[in-house]
């Protein structure tokens, strides 16, 4: 008999044939003469109703199932005759395959965010991160269909790097040696003789070696974890985070802005076009205007800023912020979703920051105050999209570094792609955790990846 997925007997349009259900038992109640057993196997949000009654040779045995107990039931898929519910099944057998303990920390009441993120290897099992895995697992797939019927070329770049992409510093370093015998040259530790034989890192952004490609095969982009060992505590940041990171030959500024634009708006309508159930949840329970802010990130044309025109209107706003606005500072969160929910009340893509804030690679405008770069602003959230046009002369490339007193030797290979046919080219990072963020309304990166890293917590 084949197993049947519990979505599939939940939107049944009409009985099927003798079935086999396996899945964790949500709740048991009983009757005089039969037991209600709800079961759910993780394809949906909904549980099947099971009807056990005593003419089952085990049922002493299933009257004892207990909530988070795994069982097999076979039965007959028939029209249900209570409220709450159009299908349920018969049983005619129910196999108990692992009785769960008492102790099981899952019971039928409203765990906390911060008593579940103990617990992270179970709350999967439950209906709010059943539901916000299972979105993250068709936003991935919409991510990757976007750039597939686009022409883009999925690429995996390095996880160890022996270069420092953003310049800031923030790297997990990565060694094979004795930490107990750690060789030294002039009090430093010295790697010539670890497994590189020189200093590597985890990765903070695959877009460096994606621009390689991009010089090669036209549009790529990569998707996969980036590291980030910043000491921060915030409900926006993790050490372990993954990023979606586009890159385009040929390609300015202008088209980068519009492909971050078309890359958000379509995910998201896919998401709400296919994961109506699990969104109703977040809207229902978690963030009672969601649905009107995907709607806005859907149907919206993105407002198109420059960095200079933000500040200004930030500075004659009249509001009181926790972090002064000034022109050659970032923008904090709370500026972010201020042009987004108060001003504009819609997305905003800012561009054409000062130099001195962004990094190197970024392409120096005439001014040469300002580069082309950009961030995407979205309600809720603030930035989740930040990228430029990549400065292609070698000449200016070479003199940024100078300014910001880098050495050129790590990036010996990233300078050899502007001697050798170097074009006009752009990208971006989307950080598909924010992402997360902004389709189900959930305020804390921790509860949008599966088993986060953060400062002093590696469980699990």
């Amino acid at each position: 008999m084949k197993r049947t997925k519990i979505f599939q007997l939940i939107d049944a349009d009409a009985p099927l044939d003798r079935v086999l259900a396996k899945g964790w038992v949500r709740t048991r109640r009983d009757s005089k003469t039969f037991s209600f057993i709800e079961l759910n196997d993780g394809s949906c949000l909904k549980n099947l109703q099971v009807i056990a009654d005593e003419s089952l040779d085990n049922y002493e045995e299933i009257k004892k199932i207990t909530t988070g107990s795994a069982v097999a039931v076979t039965g007959r898929h028939v029209e249900s005759k209570g409220g709450g519910q159009k299908w349920e099944v018969q049983a005619d057998g129910i196999e108990i395959i692992h009785m769960a303990p008492e102790t099981y920390p899952l019971q039928k009441k409203r765990h906390t965010d911060e008593f579940l993120r103990t617990i992270a290897h179970l709350r999967p099992r439950t209906n709010k991160y059943g539901a916000a895995f299972r979105i993250r697992a068709e936003l991935a797939y919409a991510i990757h269909q976007f750039f597939r019927d686009r022409g883009f070329k999925y690429i995996h770049t390095p996880i160890l790097t022996g270069s420092d992409c953003e310049g800031a510093g923030e790297l997990f370093r990565v060694t094979a040696m004795d930490l107990t015998r750690v060789p030294t040259v002039d009090g430093k530790p010295d790697f010539d003789g670890d497994f590189f034989g020189r200093e590597a890192n985890l990765t903070v952004s695959g877009q460096l070696s994606a621009e390689m490609f991009a010089l090669a095969l036209g549009d790529v982009y990569t998707f996969g974890p980036t590291f980030r060992a910043e000491n921060s505590n915030t409900r926006r940041h993790a050490a372990e985070f993954w990023m979606v990171e586009p890159e385009m030959a040929f390609c300015d500024l202008a088209g980068n802005m519009g492909l971050g634009e078309d890359l958000i708006r379509t995910v998201v309508r896919q998401i709400m076009d296919n994961c109506a159930d699990d969104l109703e949840l977040f809207a229902k329970f978690v963030d009672k205007k969601l649905m009107k802010t995907l709607q806005n990130t859907v149907d919206s044309d993105y407002v198109r800023l420059p960095y200079r025109e933000a500040v200004a209107i930030l500075l004659k706003s009249g509001k009181k912020f926790e972090f002064p606005v000034e022109f050659g500072k970032d923008l904090q969160s709370e500026h972010e979703r201020f042009l987004t929910e108060n001003h504009f009340r819609k997305p905003v893509i800012l561009h054409d920051y000062p130099k001195t804030i962004k990094p190197f690679y970024m392409r120096v405008n005439d001014d040469n105050e300002t580069v082309a770069a950009m961030d995407v602003l979205v309600p809720s959230i603030g930035e989740i999209i930040g990228g430029s046009q990549r400065e292609e002369r070698l000449d200016v490339l070479e003199a940024r570094m100078a300014e910001l007193s880098m050495e050129t030797e790590p990036y010996w290979w990233y300078l050899d792609s502007r001697r050798y046919g170097s074009v006009p080219h752009s990208g971006f990072g989307l950080g598909f955790e924010r992402l997360m963020m902004l389709v189900t309304g959930i305020s804390n990166i921790r509860d949008v990846i599966p088993f986060p890293r953060t400062p002093r917590n590696i469980e699990f």
